[in-house]
């Protein structure tokens, strides 16, 4: 038996949780989250469509653009409403997504629940060489964007 595998303790975290562990690490990040009364498939087909339907929920990013993806590893460039650049390196897995830049971060987050889908959502200004984020209206933000994210399932559902 060896006690380093067969004895520790194992904790599986799902996405929403892990997201809140992660950005519970780091100072001045906050997370939203809000039950999607729809299906995980189509919220997520939503979510992490980083192309088509992101800029349409994330209330400060106008395009996104994957510049190279090798499976789950991408990366893109994104211009926001005021038509600044960031290059972004991206982790894009079923139920999660988390996207960072030199000076920007954005976190993603689903799981099925009874009700629909919970998602949660976290995003901000990096301060360059700390783990931190500029805590200036990020959970505003955040609901916003998880509200605009229920209107966009709802309008594609709709169609």
């Amino acid at each position: 038996m060896d006690i380093m595998t067969d004895a520790w303790p194992m904790a599986e975290l799902d996405p929403v949780r892990r997201l809140t562990v992660l950005a519970a690490a780091i100072p001045g990040a906050r997370v939203a989250s809000r039950i999607v009364a729809a299906p995980f498939d189509e919220v997520w087909a939503v979510m992490s469509d980083l192309e088509g339907e992101l800029g349409r929920f994330q209330p400060d990013l106008h395009r996104m653009r994957v510049t190279r993806n090798d499976g789950e590893r991408l990366e893109a460039v994104a211009r926001s409403r005021w038509g600044m650049r960031a290059r972004f390196d991206v982790l894009l897995r079923p139920g999660w997504c988390w996207m960072q830049s030199r000076f920007l971060l954005i976190g993603m987050a689903a799981r099925p629940d009874p009700a629909g889908t919970l998602v949660a959502l976290t995003g901000g200004i990096r301060v360059p060489g700390r783990a931190a984020l500029v805590p200036v209206l990020v959970g505003l933000a955040n609901r916003r964007a998880a509200d605009r994210l229920a209107a966009r399932v709802s309008a594609r559902r709709a169609q």
